[in-house]
């Protein structure tokens, strides 16, 4: 005889649902009849799209992570931030010096930065958030960039910060001037950039758009990945 599955109580919005234990917060919001539009986007990767935040049963701290990555338990409460409207000037990368002079311009609120860690706690990607703030309020733009590489801009960060920072923008604009003006030429991305401009893989693409969404998973899935050390 199966082994009966086991189910946990949990609040979506307030509303109290039954979900099995184990599930993701995206597997158990759709378990619970949610259709997503939004606050969803790529399921097993970290595209940033479905910002959480939610309270366990028993713990005062209230909680914010990926709902792709975070698993339900007995009595959590919890609500989807899919957007985090956040500040976000327009801006010439080609007219910025690659220094602290275009986030004194540009993004002046870094430098109320309180060093209370609370970014650095509330990233999914355990970044050290507070860290690549502070390098740029002491103008290393270069550090900024490194500490920042594999932000998601899932916008948690800026939700929980006191100072009401919005450190991911800054930390992109801090990586587009490194791109542009820190870093050595990278030969073969010139040389991948140039075979895609003379149409070098024009065919694979059309083949790619051309697969049915079976086929397309399947060659998805059986791509040979890359380590790199």
């Amino acid at each position: 005889m199966a082994e009966k599955q086991k189910m946990v109580k949990i609040h979506i919005l307030g509303e109290p649902f039954y979900v099995p234990d184990g599930l993701t917060i995206i597997n158990a919001l759709e378990y619970a009849g949610f259709q997503l539009t939004h606050g969803i986007g790529c399921r097993e990767g970290f595209c940033g799209a479905c910002g959480t935040i939610f309270r366990k049963k028993g713990d005062y701290k209230l909680q914010a992570g990926l709902a792709c990555q975070t698993i339900v338990s007995e009595g959590m409460y919890l609500a989807q931030i899919p957007f985090v409207p956040a500040e976000k000037p327009i801006y010439d990368i080609t007219k910025l010096p690659p220094d602290i002079t275009s986030f004194k311009e540009l993004y002046p609120v870094i430098f109320r930065c309180v060093a209370c860690n609370t970014c650095t706690k509330s990233c999914p990607q355990d970044l050290e958030v507070m860290d690549y703030v502070q390098a740029l309020i002491k103008g290393d733009v270069e550090k900024t960039a490194d500490l920042s590489f594999d932000c998601i801009r899932c916008g948690l960060c800026a939700l929980r910060c006191p100072a009401e920072i919005v450190q991911y923008n800054a930390a992109i604009l801090a990586r587009r001037l490194c791109g542009r003006y820190l870093l050595k030429e990278s030969r073969d991305l010139t040389n991948r950039v140039k075979e895609i401009a003379e149409g070098d893989y024009d065919t694979e693409l059309d083949e790619l758009v051309k697969m049915d969404e079976d086929k397309l998973k399947k060659k998805y899935y059986e791509r040979e990945i890359k380590l790199f050390d």
